[in-house]
């Protein structure tokens, strides 16, 4: 077995999810429950098919996300993992759409840092062994920080 790492730089003003899905229906599901979810959201996803011809399949509603999110997928090339990349609307905004849709396993990553994807590669195929979300962590939260991330909260509308 070989281990490799996928660096996925999420683009200015988007969001990443990155999942397990089982089912080509997938593209078609994980589309109409983007579009479900959230008015105006901009997005890409692409699913990495792994059997009969293995191709990624991809859609969206902006071209330049697809795009990237379908040459993203081709770079991981794991079986049955699906990336969407979106603008317009934060992960807690889809996620639990995400995970109703009854192909979706498992969610492995849903944020705007940069991603590393940690793979293992088998004379079978690719698996996403895990993924590092951002930077480490620099220390714990004082008075001021609690102050600034209630105050952040209610700027963005998630607070009163």
């Amino acid at each position: 077995m070989e281990t490799e790492i996928v660096k996925i730089t999420v683009p200015e003003g988007c969001q990443l999810v990155l999942g397990q899905t089982h089912f080509i229906k997938s593209v078609e599901d994980l589309h109409e429950a983007l579009m479900n979810s959230v008015p105006g959201i901009k997005f890409g996803l692409a699913f990495c098919e792994s059997s009969g011809p293995c191709l990624v399949r991809h859609s969206g509603n902006d071209l330049e996300l697809e795009k990237l999110a379908a040459e993203k997928a081709l770079e991981l090339g794991c079986g049955h993992c699906f990336i969407i990349l979106m603008r317009g609307a934060y992960p807690i905004n889809v996620l639990n759409a995400i995970k109703h849709v009854p192909e979706v396993c498992s969610i492995f990553a849903a944020t705007a840092n940069p991603v590393e994807v940690v793979i293992a590669e088998t004379e079978q195929g690719r698996g996403i062994l895990g993924v590092v979300d951002g930077l480490k962590s620099k220390g714990i939260e004082g008075a001021k920080d609690v102050a600034e991330r209630k105050e952040f909260l209610r700027k963005i509308g998630y607070k009163l």
